[in-house]
């Protein structure tokens, strides 16, 4: 094995594997340092992303829509079954099987493009250099003309409700419950809240979902959010907002282990509630332990991310850093363009990129999607806009899909009629959006969607009437007056 490259990356997630196959696409000699390690204990590429997060909590999520699909709504299409049952174990499995295939794809891809897969741990040194250990503890100092910081983040642990990976867990534990839990508690209505949240209320669970924040989905557009919340209180989530949680305790009980967790509602009184599991998930933080050497000329912000500029360059020359362990959206497409820039940057080209498209989709039933700025973002700069909006209730595809729930929100200036932003709570949310911020992306207005001819039945020609909208053109609904 070499021991100077012209690029080490730290970190094979979406980020890092990005970085260095496109590195490698532009002739780099590239190497990838992953600390991973799959159940038995080999390891593996994809970071979190790939083994702990999007990928396997995606195959959890389809799986139990299926089943809710087959136990709860088929009969609403004259199909009947016999009894439906859940097979937990099964369903893992299943998700772990397409973990593997996945993680095993970008192993692939690493050979594919020649990039040098060393598994173990990174630190980076002073001058690019970086001691890498490798799982079996040998050490060695590689040297690089670049290195590519891709390590990545992980859950926020909170002292009330301390990880013991039984009855209490973090979003990882919560992909490998054995069977179905009666109660389960989650602390957090954020994006990894949700999503575990549904996962385990289709299968059967009564959830209650404790949010410290009085605002719902802060980070979305204020009107899908409350949309959004009508949506999951009617399919049982308990969503408690302005809850904080102030203690937990673990009991052992003729039933087994139930832990009770105290907390103080919106009106400052405290309750109580006991669960079979505790899911927390109040945020993850970036990854920076054992990462860099006193001296490696790396600095990190006020929140513990390594600090770069718009082009992702760390304070150390030659030293980049991308994905969830520097400023913005913790998102794997976010990182996965940073690591594409980056290496088109290390290569001489002059690769920018566009922070202002990128989309942020939450993956609950309907879906939740936005690209660009909010209703209140807007409002806050100052600038005038009309907004038009779309229900999923008015779309021939959705009703007979049984998927109407939900609805389309695009936002336009009002004087140039450019697109602003666009939030869908809905069927195919990240796909229809993805549609809004390829126009975003070449400038376009509301009025350019709205010309456009969109197949019918679809669920996108909600984009299309939401659009037309916006300037009070829409078809099939009665247009609001704009705004002056």
């Amino acid at each position: 094995m070499s021991n100077k490259y012209d690029v080490i990356v730290i970190g094979s997630g979406p980020a890092g594997y990005v970085a260095a196959i496109r590195a490698a696409q532009l002739g780099m000699n590239v190497a990838c340092i992953e600390k991973w390690k799959d159940k038995a204990g080999k390891g593996v590429n994809g970071g979190t992303c790939l083994n702990v997060g999007c990928i396997p909590s995606k195959a959890l999520l389809d799986s139990s829509y299926k089943y809710h699909e087959a136990h709860s709504n088929f009969k609403n299409h004259g199909i009947s079954t016999g009894k439906v049952e859940i097979d937990v174990p099964a369903m893992i499995a299943r998700k772990d099987k397409i973990v593997k295939q996945m993680a095993g794809g970008v192993s692939g891809l690493f050979k594919a493009n020649k990039v040098t897969s060393l598994f173990g741990t990174g630190k980076l040194l002073a001058n690019r250099k970086v001691q890498y250990v490798n799982l079996e503890g040998k050490e060695e100092v590689l040297e690089a003309d670049n290195v590519i910081l891709a390590s990545g983040s992980i859950p926020i642990a909170i002292p009330v409700a301390p990880i013991d990976n039984d009855v209490i867990v973090d979003s990882t534990g919560a992909l490998e419950f054995t069977e179905v839990p009666n109660r389960v508690g989650v602390i957090g209505a954020g994006v990894i809240g949700l999503e575990l949240g549904s996962v385990w209320t289709r299968l059967g669970s009564k959830v209650v979902l404790l949010e410290a924040m009085e605002t719902f989905l802060a980070i979305m557009d204020q009107q899908i959010a409350k949309e959004a919340n009508k949506i999951y209180k009617k399919q049982g989530l308990d969503i408690r907002l302005g809850c904080r949680v102030t203690g937990s305790k673990v009991e052992v009980t003729k039933k087994g282990k139930e832990v009770v967790v105290t907390y103080t509602d919106k009106e400052g009184k405290e309750a109580t509630e006991t669960f079979d599991k505790l899911i927390v998930c109040v945020g993850r933080r970036p990854f920076t332990d054992g990462l860099l050497a006193e001296d490696s000329g790396v600095k990190l912000d006020e929140r513990g991310s390594i600090y770069v500029n718009d082009l992702c360059s760390t304070s150390a020359p030659g030293v980049w850093a991308v994905g969830d362990v520097v400023r913005g959206p913790m998102l794997a497409h976010k990182g996965s363009e940073e690591g594409v820039m980056v290496a088109e940057r290390i290569a001489g080209q002059k690769t920018v990129m566009n922070y202002d498209i990128v989309p942020n989709v939450i993956y609950t039933h309907p879906e939740i999607a936005a690209v660009g700025r909010t209703e209140e973002q807007i409002k806050a700069d100052g600038e005038p806009y009309n907004v038009g909006t779309f229900p999923f209730l008015a779309i021939g595809r959705a009703v007979a899909a049984d998927e109407s729930d939900g609805m389309v929100k695009m936002i336009a200036h009002a004087e140039t009629d450019r697109i602003l932003g666009c939030h869908i709570v809905g069927p195919s949310a990240p796909d229809l959006v993805q549609q809004v911020a390829i126009a975003m992306e070449f400038g376009s207005s509301a009025e350019d969607i709205g010309m456009t001819v969109f197949g019918h039945p679809t669920y996108s020609e909600a984009v299309k009437e939401a659009a037309l909208a916006v300037n009070g053109h829409a078809i099939h609904m009665p247009n609001k007056k704009r705004r002056k």
